[in-house]
């Protein structure tokens, strides 16, 4: 009954995207996004602490979020960055970045503080 209850909270759905280096035709290199992860996440709210806010105010929010560490997990670090993949443009936002969703950039990876599970803080509103 437990695992019920702890697997209904997972209900977005996201996915993990690693940057990657692809040449732009002219000798250089254009940063691009390859996915190597999807799974069910917990959206967690985040009382606003002053940094919570302050991004807040600038336009920008922050969430935890919880996942499941199995598999590529272990590829998550701070230079990836997280979708949701049922909410958020279906199409992409440009040419170069065609993957659907609404994306964050991850801040924070917490791998310890709970056996099974990856915890992490994202943020939406900024640049990849």
């Amino acid at each position: 009954m437990k695992n019920r209850t702890i697997a209904g909270r997972l209900k977005e759905h996201v996915a993990f995207d690693a940057p990657v280096e692809n040449p732009d035709g002219a000798g250089g290199v254009e940063i691009g996004w390859s996915e190597f992860r999807t799974c069910r996440a917990e959206f967690i709210y985040s009382r606003g602490s002053e940094a919570v806010e302050a991004s807040r105010l600038q336009g920008r929010s922050v969430y935890k979020v919880k996942i499941r560490d199995l598999g590529t997990a272990s590829q998550i670090n701070q230079s990836s960055r997280m979708r949701t993949v049922r909410r958020g443009s279906p199409n992409g936002e440009r040419l170069s970045d065609p993957l659907p969703g609404e994306r964050y950039n991850v801040r924070e990876v917490d791998r310890i503080t709970t056996r099974g599970w990856v915890y992490l803080v994202v943020e939406s509103g900024v640049a990849s």
